[in-house]
């Protein structure tokens, strides 16, 4: 470790770290002081993350669940004991990972933040119910629970329709040519055709000449009559036999259009038929709650003059707002409707009840997410924004004596809402708590009373302590690529500093005109085509909206432009729900217009944050591509000649080559008498996923199992020689991830990752300078040193005669684009206009952009460094 570390005052305030070696780390001993703010730093893969939440949070958890009884541990979800010696003067712990959880559709800001609990509690004791109403219960204010949900959607808001125009195409047509279009074909039809001759239908005239009357009850009856079935007999018979009372050949059960398609897609045990009936429904909001989910008794209920679904639809800033002048001033009194109807002991449990919740809204709008509403569900949400929603719901729990620990709590947001992070983070640790974050932003960085940097490389060249005191210290401590960019005269002085360089001038623009969608508003702008285009502003102001979602959906509609599909998804995709696909649709639709030069943009490629694979089987180098050229070279081996092992041999999800024990996981599944199932290594390959047979075929010394283990850094040295291995692992290189082992399981990348191994995966094809490249905050995750790496290579991408476009809220990176369009002024309702556009310098001096101070700084100390 560079430098000497102070001593700490008394080592009954500090946690005393000896001997851990999880994951890469190598045998760590250090102190780090309780009750401070602790940034841990190093370039993505060092081995932050394997102290902070391997070693230290892991241990903490472990040592909780060997407190509770054997009979509640069932109940809890394991973790793994962590590789350390020992470690001293832990405080129980309160993780704050960068992940989602499965959350369903039904979860909302409001559920998982409880606000939505005070707000149901606020109408059911204070609301304004109209004259002679029964009060009603806080669960009655709630969709998810039979006493509040809408009786006939069931809290969904939507329902099942069959429209008229998917039931009959074409009017023109008559019911013996099936203008009848959803009834079933075959056998059935005929039957249902037939049932309709017996009750005096003419099958063989157009379907719009037919009496109306007749049309509406051939659709929506919901009556299943019998009806006598003469078969092979002309309709003149027909109905001669039914007067005459003949017996029929038998009777049907005859079923309306609309009640078969509904019959058939919520009972048939056929995939294809349910399938079938789909294709003929439409989910419309729900006619008696109008799409608010609520029972009537519940939404004629009024507090403020706002139902529930109202107040709930509000940005919680606006939210913030109504509560203040709920209460008068003066005496406390409600004002508006709510003040007529109060008894004063109303009065009194109304400030309560409003006052709880300007507690709990205020953490959450400081923290920058003041546009989001209680009714926002929580799967569309980013990973960051979950992140800083939890931590504001902990500011709330009021705990001392914790350890919280966060990883990135920076992630999406822009500086601006930075500085509320800091004062946050800074609440809880003077309400005595410790507070762990590990960190890439410099700003939040410079905040911390100490800092734990990690390295000096990623992978097998980190793993140690670099540093570890105060910041300034930092500034000593040669080894560490983070000292170069928090400290300016460091980074002055280093010749790997990325060069400064004049804005390009675009060679054509997208031009869009009336943009809407979400909170844009009537956005007209110009993207220049050839150059690197940045898009900033606040968190909510609109950014995502206009890259991920309004730019390449009128890109599709107006240029017609070919839209690689394996990274493109919708936005519901994108945030990870599973929605059903008749009530999965977007918040609001795409208007407006693009325009630009024929042929100039050919190709569009949306890299986004979703994760690449569901399973543990896909990783990094299945889903480059990367391991097909890997399996053939251990083919083209001599001896897997001679035993004849084709390259499928050495895939773990083909029974040739895998271990037949765990079939390829590389884990078995462990029953345990009083604690959940567990995943343990393989006993039979000892987690290598490989028969026996399959791990003697050997290449340059290493086994098929041994190049999954190796980082790319490490196999970039392995397959030097091989120039498509080669240029697979350079493109992994170039995005910042040497790091990860190729055989990382696709499941367990973060996001930025996920992002960045599809960003290699284009990398690797040929480039023809047609291509748009749509990239949602790219450095996310990264270390100051690995953005740089990653900006090298946009640039390049952009030489080629490509356009990027990307989200992004790092101003040096920002800094070093050709083109920036400033999102704002604020968020939500308060955003979604373009504040300023042009080069950086331009936007840096902009009048009313939030950015422009910070952009301006950025460009400052780039310029001192140059």
């Amino acid at each position: 470790m560079d430098g000497t570390p102070p001593k700490l005052s008394s080592a009954s305030n500090a946690i005393v770290v000896t001997g851990a070696r999880e994951h890469n780390l190598r045998d760590v001993d250090v102190e780090i002081p309780r009750d401070a703010l602790v940034a841990f730093t190093g370039v993505s893969g060092s081995g932050k993350s394997s102290l902070a939440f391997g070693t230290l949070y892991a241990e903490a958890q472990r040592r909780y669940f060997e407190s509770v009884a054997p009979y509640a541990r069932r109940l809890m979800s394991q973790v793994d004991i962590p590789d350390v010696d020992a470690i001293e003067g832990l405080p129980p712990a309160v993780a704050l990972p960068q992940q989602r959880t499965a959350g369903s559709a039904r979860s909302t800001v409001g559920s998982a933040t409880s606000i939505g609990n005070v707000v149901r509690m606020l109408f059911s004791r204070v609301g304004s119910y109209p004259p002679g109403a029964a009060p009603l219960f806080a669960e009655d204010f709630s969709a998810n629970t039979v006493q509040g949900a809408c009786p006939k959607c069931h809290g969904i808001g939507q329902v099942y329709d069959v429209p008229l125009h998917l039931m009959v195409p074409d009017d023109s047509l008559t019911i013996r040519d099936r203008a009848l279009d959803a009834w079933p074909r075959a056998w059935h039809g005929k039957q249902l055709i037939d049932s309709l001759i017996s009750l005096g239908y003419d099958i063989d005239i157009p379907w719009r000449e037919l009496p109306e009357e007749q049309r509406r009850w051939v659709l929506y009856t919901e009556e299943s009559p019998q009806v006598p079935v003469f078969t092979d007999r002309p309709p003149a018979q027909v109905r001669k036999a039914v007067a005459a009372g003949i017996e029929p050949s038998y009777m049907s059960t005859f079923v309306g259009v609309r009640q078969y398609v509904l019959n058939t897609f919520a009972n048939s045990k056929s995939a294809k038929m349910r399938e079938r009936a789909a294709s003929f429904m439409i989910s419309v909001r729900c006619p008696m709650c109008e799409g608010r989910r609520l029972k009537p008794e519940a939404l004629a209920v009024t507090f403020a003059g706002l139902d529930i679904t109202q107040m709930a639809a509000l940005p919680l800033a606006d939210l913030a707002a109504l509560l203040e002048t709920a209460l008068a001033p003066s005496d406390g009194a409600l004002s508006g409707d709510a003040e007529k109807a109060l008894a004063p002991e109303k009065q009194l449990a109304a400030r309560r009840l409003v006052n709880e919740l300007r507690d709990r809204v205020s953490p959450i709008i400081e923290l920058g997410l003041g546009y989001l509403s209680l009714d926002r569900s929580t799967p569309t949400l980013s990973s960051g924004e979950l992140q800083r929603m939890r931590l504001a719901t902990q500011v709330l729990s009021q705990l001392f004596g914790v350890m919280f620990v966060l990883d990135e709590p920076s992630a999406g947001l822009h500086p601006a809402d930075g500085e509320a992070l800091v004062r946050i983070l800074r609440s809880l640790r003077d309400s005595g708590n410790t507070v762990f974050f590990v960190e890439h932003s410099l700003d939040v960085i410079r905040h911390a009373d100490w800092i734990v940097d990690i390295g000096p490389g990623a992978g097998a060249t980190g793993g140690t302590i670099v540093y570890s005191g105060p910041i300034d210290g930092l500034r000593h401590a040669e080894a560490s690529q983070t000292r170069r960019y928090l400290f300016a005269e460091s980074l002055s002085t280093d010749p790997s500093t990325t060069p400064v360089r004049a804005p390009r001038v675009a060679d054509s623009h997208l031009e869009l005109v009336d943009v809407a969608r979400n909170n844009l508003r009537s956005v007209s702008l110009s993207i220049p085509l050839g150059c690197l285009t940045a898009v900033t502003g606040v968190s909510g102001s609109g950014k995502s909206s206009l890259v991920t979602q309004a730019l390449p959906d009128l890109l599709r509609r107006s240029l017609s432009s070919e839209v690689d599909s394996e990274t493109v998804e919708a936005p519901a995709q994108r945030s990870g729900a599973t929605a059903d696909p008749l009530f999965s649709s977007p918040t609001s639709e795409t208007t407006g217009h693009a325009s630009g030069p024929a042929g100039r943009v050919r190709r569009v490629v949306q890299v986004s944050q979703k994760p690449i694979g569901r399973t543990s089987r896909s990783n990094v180098a299945t889903y480059t591509g990367l391991f097909d050229r890997v399996r053939a070279l251990f083919a083209a081996t001599p001896e897997a000649r001679r035993r004849r092992y084709a390259a499928s041999r050495f895939s773990f999800n083909l029974p040739s080559g895998r271990c037949p024990t765990c079939k390829g996981e590389g884990t078995v599944e462990v029953e345990l008498l009083f604690l959940p199932t567990v995943h343990a290594p393989c006993g039979t390959c000892g987690g290598t996923r490989y028969n026996p047979d399959t791990l003697e075929i050997e290449l340059h010394g290493h086994t098929i199992a041994d190049v999954l283990a190796m980082s790319v850094h490490d196999a970039r040295t392995l397959f030097a020689d091989d120039a498509d291995v080669a240029r697979h692992l350079d493109a992994l290189l170039d995005v910042g991830l040497g790091y990860l082992p190729l055989g990382q399981s696709a499941t367990e990348l973060s996001g930025g990752e996920a992002q960045r191994v599809k960003l290699a995966s284009e990398l690797r094809r040929a480039q023809h300078g047609d291509t748009l490249y749509l990239l949602d905050e790219p450095t996310s995750g990264l270390h100051p040193s690995d953005t740089d790496r990653l900006l090298v290579h946009l640039q390049h991408l952009v030489d080629a005669g490509n356009t990027v476009v990307m989200v992004e809220h790092d101003m040096r990176v920002v800094a070093q684009a050709d083109w920036v369009i400033d999102m704002g002024p604020g968020a939500g309702d308060l955003g979604g206009s373009v504040v300023a556009q042009g080069t950086p310098r331009a936007v840096a001096s902009a009048n009313g952009s939030t950015t422009s101070s910070y952009l301006a700084a950025a460009i400052a100390s780039r310029d001192a460094g140059a």
